[in-house]
C-alpha cells in the first residue's frame, strides 16, 4: 500500500479544490490533492465550462450603468431558489455569498483572471422574480481560461514544494481513529494497488451525484414525474457519489439529492469525451421549441434565459419526454451557441477578432460540425423535407407535418402582423431581451421560421442533459460537515470539509430548487475559501 502525508488531503481536483490548496498553501500548510482523472484533465468540468461568474455591483456593472446592490440579489436568490425556511444552512450560505462576491472577484482578479465587460442577463424569471439585473460575468477565455491561471497559480506559487498532486486515484474512504479525522483510502487506478493518505484534515471537493445517470434517476424529482428515458451525461463521469457514501457512513449528513440543476437542450456530443457524453445548447431565442409531435408547447412557449427548471419541467410533462427546436440558418448563426468551452474557440483562446467575427458574421464553424457532425441536428429546404428528415431519426414518435406546419405558420404569421400586433409570448419576450445591448447583438429582431431567405431550415432533436447537482453533503459556514441530526441537533465533524459541489455549493444546498447561473463557480471558490479559512485559523 502506498502512503501519503500531509497536513490536509483534498479529494478531488476541480475548481474548488485548487481554491483550497492555493489559501492553504499562502498559509504555509502542506497539500495533498487527490485526483481520480488523468494530469492532462486537471481542473474538472469548470474547464470545460462557459465560465460565467455572478457578481453584485462589480465594476463592470457599475461602468455599464447596471444598479444592483446585495439586497435585491438576495430577494432574487431567495425567490427564485424558493428557499424553505427550514433551510437553515442553506439560507445562511445563501446570504453568505451574496455579501461575498467582492472576495471571489478579488480572489480571481489576483491570479489575472480578466471579463468580458458586457454582462450578460440570464434567468429573468417566468413566473417569479429572477435576476432582476444582469450579472453574469463572462470570463475571457471560458472555464478553460479560468483553470489554467489557477493551476498556473499553484506551479509558480512560493510554497509549491509543499504540494502534492496523485492522479487517478479513486478515493471511496475516509479514515477515522478514536473518533478523529486521519485521511482517506482507496484504489491508484493506474496500478490497481491500494492507498492511503495520513492527514488530520480532509477536504471532499469531488462533485455531486450527476454523473452517474442511476443516481440521477433514483433521486429525480418527483414534480418531473419519472426520468426521460434517454438522459445525457453533461456532468463529470466521476460525480458519482462515492464521497456522499463516504460521508454518510461516518455520520455525515447528506441533504436535497433531488434538487438538481439540469438542462433541456442537450444534444450528443458531436466529438465525445467519455460515454454518454451531451453537450448543452444555448437555444436560440427566435426558434420554436416543439414536442415529439411538432406541436407547440404551451402555454407558455419555451425560450431560454428566464427559467430553466420549468422548461425541464414542461418537457417532462410531456409523453415523450424530449423536445425539438426549429429554426432556419439565420437564427442559428445569429443565436445559436454552445454553453461550455467547447465550440467558443474565439473566446476560449482569447482571440478578440475571432470573436468579433463570430459575433457579426455569426457561429459558422459550429453550425458546420453540428451540421456535418450531430445526428440530431437536421436541415432541409422545405417543410416536408424538414418533417421526413426529423422522422428518420431514431425517436419514440413520428413529426406530424401538419402539427410541424400549423406551429410555424401560426408564429410566422404574427410577425407579419407587424410588432404593434404582436400578441404572442415569445415575441413579447423577443422584444423585451433586445432592449439590452448584451442580447440585442445575439437575438434577431421578429425572424420568422419558413423564409427562403434565411434558409435551409434546420431541426434540432434535444434530451435532458444531466449536469449540477444542488443538494448535497451538509456544511456549517466555515465548510465543515454536519452530523446527521439527534434530536434535533447536529455538530461538526472536525476536520472533515465538503467544498464546491459536494456540499451542494454549500451547506449541502444554497441554492434551492433553482440557480441564478454563474453561481457555480463562485460558489465553488468562496466554499473553498471559507475551508481554508477555517482550517489555518485552527478554529
Amino acid at each position: 500500500m502506498t502512503n501519503y502525508k500531509a497536513d490536509v488531503s483534498i479529494i478531488g481536483g476541480g475548481i474548488a479544490g485548487i481554491t483550497a490548496a492555493l489559501d492553504l498553501l499562502d498559509a504555509g500548510k502542506s497539500v495533498l490533492i487527490v485526483d481520480r482523472d488523468t494530469k492532462a484533465n486537471f481542473g474538472g468540468l469548470a474547464k470545460e465550462s462557459f465560465g460565467g461568474m455572478f457578481f453584485v455591483n462589480s465594476p463592470f456593472q457599475r461602468r455599464t450603468g447596471i444598479k444592483d446592490n446585495e439586497k435585491l440579489a438576495l430577494d432574487d436568490w431567495m425567490t427564485f431558489g424558493e428557499l424553505p425556511r427550514e433551510e437553515y444552512w442553506g439560507r445562511r450560505w445563501a446570504e453568505k455569498f451574496v455579501h461575498s462576491t467582492h472576495d471571489v472577484f478579488d480572489f480571481v482578479r489576483k491570479y489575472g483572471i480578466k471579463f468580458f465587460p458586457v454582462v450578460h442577463w440570464v434567468e429573468r424569471g417566468l413566473f417569479k422574480p429572477g435576476n432582476s439585473v444582469p450579472r453574469f460575468h463572462m470570463v475571457w477565455g471560458t472555464g478553460h481560461g479560468l483553470i489554467e491561471a489557477l493551476v498556473k497559480g499553484l506551479e509558480k506559487h512560493k510554497n509549491h514544494n509543499k504540494l502534492q498532486l496523485v492522479f487517478q486515484h479513486k478515493v471511496d474512504g475516509i479514515t477515522v481513529k478514536d473518533g478523529k479525522i486521519k485521511g482517506c483510502s482507496g484504489t491508484n487506478e493506474e496500478n490497481n494497488e491500494a492507498f492511503k493518505t495520513q492527514s488530520e484534515t480532509v477536504i471532499i471537493a469531488t462533485g455531486g451525484i450527476n454523473g452517474d445517470m442511476d443516481l440521477v434517476r433514483k433521486h429525480w424529482h418527483s414534480e418531473w414525474g419519472t426520468a426521460p428515458k434517454h438522459l445525457l451525461n453533461g456532468s463529470h463521469h466521476f460525480s458519482d457519489g462515492l464521497l456522499h457514501n463516504a460521508t454518510e457512513k461516518i455520520g455525515g449528513n447528506v441533504v436535497n439529492l433531488q434538487n438538481m440543476w439540469n438542462y433541456a437542450a442537450g444534444i450528443p456530443h458531436p466529438k465525445p469525451k467519455r460515454p454518454n457524453h451531451g453537450l448543452s445548447i444555448v437555444p436560440p431565442k427566435s426558434a420554436l421549441w416543439l414536442n415529439s409531435k411538432g406541436e407547440r408547447m404551451g402555454p407558455i412557449p419555451l425560450i431560454t434565459g428566464y427559467d430553466t427548471r420549468y422548461m425541464v419541467t414542461r418537457i417532462c410533462e410531456e409523453e415523450h419526454k424530449y423536445s425539438w427546436q426549429v429554426l432556419n440558418k439565420k437564427i442559428a448563426l445569429n443565436e445559436l451557441a454552445v454553453s461550455g468551452s467547447d465550440f467558443n474557440d474565439g473566446i476560449k483562446n482569447k482571440k478578440i477578432f475571432a470573436f468579433l467575427h463570430d459575433l457579426l458574421v455569426g457561429n459558422k464553424a459550429l453550425y458546420k460540425v453540428l451540421k456535418e457532425d450531430s445526428p440530431s441536428f437536421v436541415v432541409a429546404n422545405s417543410l416536408e423535407e424538414l418533417s421526413d428528415k426529423m422522422n428518420q431519426i431514431d425517436t419514440e414518435d413520428k413529426v406530424d407535418l401538419e402539427a410541424l406546419r400549423k406551429s410555424v405558420n401560426d408564429y410566422d404569421t404574427q410577425i407579419d402582423r407587424g410588432p404593434k400586433f404582436h400578441n404572442d409570448e415569445q415575441l413579447r419576450r423577443i422584444a423585451h431581451a433586445r432592449q439590452y445591448r448584451g442580447d440585442k447583438v445575439r437575438t434577431c429582431k421578429f425572424q420568422k421560421i419558413n423564409d427562403p431567405k434565411a434558409f435551409p431550415l434546420v431541426a434540432i432533436k434535444e434530451d435532458i442533459l444531466s449536469r449540477k447537482s444542488l443538494g448535497g453533503i451538509q456544511t456549517d459556514l466555515e465548510s465543515r460537515v454536519l452530523t446527521k441530526p439527534i434530536n434535533g441537533k447536529q455538530k461538526p465533524i472536525y476536520g472533515l470539509y465538503a467544498v464546491g459541489e459536494a456540499a451542494g455549493f454549500g451547506g449541502g444546498g444554497s441554492h434551492g430548487i433553482r440557480a441564478l447561473e454563474g453561481t457555480f463557480l463562485a460558489s465553488c471558490i468562496l466554499t473553498a475559501q471559507m475551508a481554508a479559512k477555517n482550517i489555518t485559523e485552527g478554529a
